[in-house]
């Protein structure tokens, strides 16, 4: 349902609130239209290196020292930290760093314990926000779950995220919080591809992870049109041929990717249980609730994200000798029974803990 930007709902019909005006003179984040262009020239235009901007600044600088003023920039890392903190348009990146905290041997411990391993992100809320108020896309978003019939032998069809029964069961499950009632679900599809690999300098590469929302239509999301977008670069420590066995250095890759997706993800959570308000791409604000929807993965990703072994089935608890005999699936009440009933120790080592587990939706 729409609503004001306080989170009151509106009438069905209540048109949208008109776009707040921008002044011809708010150039935010810079001081004025000197400082906008000059970056503008610098970073864009002539795409100058930090060193050249750098003297530049300086020799512009002292020709201002006589009228007591300085340059638009005191140098390149003030030019970037400005253009980094435009709050309009790509969302800036950031990055936290990783390392092994557990026992090492006291001689000659592996590179890998002892090496530094940095994550890149983009805040994901601010991402999501950037694609459902896109009025390109205004028309081309389901804001509630759907069934859909044919018209001749009235049998169920399936075409977009939102007519699925997932999204179904999750509706009914905020619903039963008061609270939500009226909110717009809008569930998060991550993927990643470990076959698009940056190869970074040191003991690190990279690979990529990404972001969708299943309101947005198939057919768009197929043609991206900045309905996909790149939310982080996850860390893949490597090591030597005679470490790679080591089960801790596969323990620790296990560890260090859901940890990273986990703390991606955290900008999310507290709108997982209560409301926030957003506006949309046709101009309403709506209030809205996150879950994390599907991870799209090949087998050895999921491998990973299922915290199995090779050859097992990411879905359920089949012997991998017998995988079409009758199991259980796997599913959050079986990892919470795990978490309830073993030490955090024990769920790393034997089990792994999904990062979802981090999440209450």
């Amino acid at each position: 349902r729409p609503c004001s930007k306080e989170g009151i709902f509106l009438p069905s019909d209540a048109p949208p609130p008109p776009a707040e005006p921008t002044l011809p003179t708010d150039w935010m984040p810079f001081n004025d239209r000197i400082e906008f262009k000059t970056a503008e020239f610098l970073y864009t235009r002539n795409q100058m290196s930090a060193g050249d901007i750098n003297f530049l600044l300086e020799l512009w600088a002292a020709s201002l020292v006589k009228h007591d003023e300085n340059p638009p920039f005191a140098d390149a890392d003030d030019l970037y930290d400005t253009i980094d903190s435009t709050e309009l348009g790509d969302v800036k990146w950031e990055s936290f760093t990783v390392q092994y905290t557990g026992e090492k041997p006291s001689v000659n411990p592996p590179p890998w314990m002892d090496a530094e391993y940095d994550v890149w992100f983009r805040n994901p809320r601010q991402c999501v926000h950037n694609i459902i108020r896109n009025p390109l896309l205004a028309k081309e978003m389901d804001l509630r779950p759907f069934r859909e019939y044919s018209t001749h032998a009235d049998e169920r069809q399936w075409k977009d995220f939102m007519s699925g029964d997932w999204v179904w069961e999750q509706a009914d499950l905020i619903a039963e919080d008061p609270e939500t009632w009226g909110s717009t679900f809008i569930p998060i599809i991550l993927g990643s591809d470990k076959t698009t690999v940056s190869v970074a300098t040191g003991n690190n590469e990279y690979y990529p992870l990404y972001l969708s929302v299943g309101n947005v239509h198939n057919t768009v999301r197929r043609a991206h049109r900045d309905a996909v977008v790149l939310i982080g670069f996850l860390a893949m420590p490597k090591t030597t041929k005679e470490h790679a066995g080591d089960t801790r250095f596969r323990k620790f890759r296990r560890q260090l990717f859901h940890s990273s997706v986990s703390k991606i993800l955290q900008s999310l959570k507290p709108a997982m249980t209560t409301p926030e308000v957003v506006r949309f791409g046709d101009g309403h604000f709506r209030r809205v609730i996150y879950g994390l929807g599907p991870y799209i993965a090949d087998y050895e990703e999921q491998v990973l994200l299922a915290c199995i072994v090779r050859g097992w089935c990411p879905k359920c608890l089949s012997n991998r000798e017998d995988l079409d005999g009758d199991a259980l699936h796997r599913c959050r009440n079986y990892t919470e029974a795990l978490v309830e009933e073993g030490t955090l120790g024990e769920l790393w080592d034997d089990f792994g803990i999904p990062f979802t587990n981090d999440f209450p939706r």
